[in-house]
């Protein structure tokens, strides 16, 4: 099994769950990328999620084609299970400016049957403000943030806690020690 593989017959929650741990290492070294949260249904014991919804919190300037490429990642392994995924797009300041497209080529004019407001207008960026709108109050404080550091305001599921967040913690505590060494 390779670092980013899934074990055969894994469930889709187990799927989803590694497919968002991969996700979150990849994120976290896009430049200016502040937060990384998990929010909806995985942050819950549902046995069977439709979807890995992630919060990434980012400058409203950043070149979002590396967030996109692992968003694309992402959505296809969801995909291979018959689920999905968004990456929920929030700025500095906290208000929600869209999702990640789901098109690898994304510019003004190239699909007809988009429906975010300005599509292209800000490569990659699928801003669908008419149709998703998100709680200030989850955008604020997300269930689960993942990054820069695990942070955890919901009683966290098992299997979240043994696939995800020591994962994570175990990697963060690593930078740590490599950073003050």
């Amino acid at each position: 099994m390779t670092r980013h593989s899934i074990p055969l017959g894994a469930s889709p929650r187990e799927v989803l769950l590694r497919a968002v741990q991969r996700f979150v290492k990849e994120a976290q070294l896009v430049p200016g990328v502040a937060q990384i949260a998990l929010v909806g249904s995985l942050t819950t014991d549902k046995p069977h999620p439709k979807d890995a919804d992630v919060l990434v919190t980012i400058p409203d300037d950043a070149d979002l084609v590396r967030l996109a490429l692992a968003g694309r990642r992402l959505k296809g392994t969801a995909q291979q299970r018959n689920c999905g995924a968004d990456i929920f797009i929030v700025n500095l300041g906290g208000e929600y400016r869209g999702r990640i497209c789901h098109w690898r080529a994304c510019r003004p004019g190239i699909r007809a049957s988009c429906d975010a407001r300005h599509c292209g207008q800000r490569p990659h960026l699928h801003d669908d403000l008419d149709e998703v709108k998100l709680d200030a109050a989850l955008i604020r404080e997300p269930p689960i943030e993942l990054w820069p550091a695990v942070v955890r305001r919901c009683k966290v599921p098992r299997d979240v806690d043994e696939i995800l967040l020591s994962t994570l913690t175990d990697a963060q505590k690593s930078f740590e020690r490599t950073r003050e060494g």
